[in-house]
């Protein structure tokens, strides 16, 4: 990458910084949730260990993994919401009025993104180690893996989320945020995936997720995880991550191609 693309990279991830300088209501979401799962979760499962006679630690198995989802989520809101602030703004037009290309948007995107989500989880451990004495310690080296896979999978869906959007208009914004809500039941992080029917496992096979969380509670019983689970999990990631990249080239090539870009301001496009 030449200085000049890293300089416009930066000067995206930049815009979105001054934006949250000049707004605390920008900056209070990146704790203010995060606070509230973990403080809920972890007082359930703190009850919960204390009602069940279980050899499974349920503060590790059933907080941990809402530490892991929610860093997904921080990711893949990340990358949207960063998309949104030029579209609230109005401000997409313009941006690409200038020399900034396509892959150095969503390269800046994403990386508005890592420091969004760094914050947040950084918060979540915190909270959680001084809360309930949680530490990502107790998931081994293991965890680097965990958070790259979601890290991987989170910027994808992200970017499949700015490709709806920017296809559909401003309105389809509200088909972005339930996403991760809609996606948990089949990556199982709560349960283990054999608990599922049948074709919730077929679709659980093809998310990266599934693999991370089964991990997680191997992990935490003592086990080892399964050979080759977080390879193909990491293979899963980038496939994810390389047809997301691909879809939102194409939708930019039609927004371009048709003037959709031109008549953005519209609450819908067509």
């Amino acid at each position: 990458m030449t200085g000049g693309a890293a300089g416009r990279i930066w000067a995206v991830v930049l815009r979105h910084l001054y934006l949250m300088r000049g707004s605390p209501a920008r900056v209070v979401p990146l704790f203010a949730w995060v606070a509230v799962d973990v403080v809920l979760w972890g007082l359930l499962t703190r009850w919960l260990d204390s009602m069940v006679a279980s050899p499974v630690r349920l503060v590790p198995a059933l907080l941990g993994a809402v530490l892991f989802w929610n860093f997904f989520t921080r990711v893949m809101h990340g990358v949207t919401m960063a998309f949104f602030e030029d579209v609230w703004s109005r401000n997409f037009l313009n941006v690409f009025a200038t020399p900034l290309s396509v892959g150095e948007y969503v390269a800046g995107l994403v990386l508005s993104s890592v420091l969004t989500s760094l914050v947040g989880l950084l918060a979540m451990v915190g909270l959680a180690a001084a809360a309930f004495g949680l530490s990502v310690a107790a998931y081994g080296a293991a965890a680097v893996p965990f958070l790259l896979v979601l890290f991987a999978f989170g910027v994808a869906l992200g970017i499949v989320g700015v490709s709806l959007v920017l296809r559909l208009g401003p309105a389809a914004e509200w088909l972005i945020w339930p996403i991760p809500a809609l996606l948990a039941p089949f990556a199982g992080v709560f349960y283990p995936v054999a608990t599922l029917p049948a074709w919730m496992q077929a679709v659980a096979r093809v998310l990266p997720p599934s693999y991370v969380f089964e991990g997680l509670r191997a992990v935490v019983a003592g086990r080892s995880i399964p050979p080759g689970a977080l390879a193909w999990a990491g293979g899963l990631a980038v496939a994810w991550l390389l047809l997301a990249g691909w879809g939102f080239a194409r939708v930019y090539r039609h927004a371009v191609r048709t003037g959709l870009i031109g008549r953005y301001s519209a609450e819908t496009v067509s």
